[in-house]
């Protein structure tokens, strides 16, 4: 059975709600000599700056309020970047708790001549909502309006359920 769309979903008191598309957020960087190893490759480490400046801007857009990264989830790097080449990021808010986001990061790598587009790696990261005070804050709900930001919002539910899970295990070792 479909679920009907638009959705409203998140575990805040905020009555407001903003969908997808209000947060999204996109940029592009040339890679230069200077973001790149020995072997011609872009450092993941410039990729993941990159990731966390573009997830910032998009929760902060959502939330309305300067974000913080709480973590950065399941990086896979697919295949290389090099010096030259166009790095395009597209962030999305796939979810949202009470003062959290997780941000969805798309990486391509666009070869500015042949015009060939790659899909280098994605990341999901959770951002934090920050009040006045330097305190997590609450932030808006989300309205999915279509089938794959659903699709993308249950993946989430099922990460944040696997690092919960995780956590408690990690707890249960330690005996705390």
């Amino acid at each position: 059975m479909a679920t009907a769309l638009p959705q409203t979903v998140g575990d805040t008191p905020v009555t407001t709600a903003y969908p997808v598309s209000y947060s999204q957020a996109s940029m592009s960087q040339l890679m230069s000599p200077q973001d790149v190893s020995l072997m011609g490759n872009v450092f993941g480490g410039v990729v993941l700056a990159l990731v966390d400046r573009v997830a910032g801007v998009c929760a902060s857009r959502h939330s309305g309020r300067p974000c913080v990264t709480a973590s950065f989830d399941s990086v896979d790097f697919r295949s290389p970047i090099r010096v030259g080449e166009l790095v395009t990021l597209k962030a999305s808010v796939n979810t949202v708790g009470r003062t959290s986001m997780e941000v969805g990061v798309r990486v391509e790598a666009e070869d500015l001549f042949s015009r060939e587009v790659r899909h280098t790696n994605s990341c999901y990261v959770t951002m934090v909502a920050l009040g006045p005070d330097g305190r997590p804050t609450p932030v808006p709900k989300l309205v999915l309006e279509t089938e794959e930001q659903l699709r993308r919002y249950h993946d989430a539910v099922d990460r944040r359920r696997a690092r919960l899970q995780l956590a408690e295990e990690r707890r249960r070792r330690r005996g705390s």
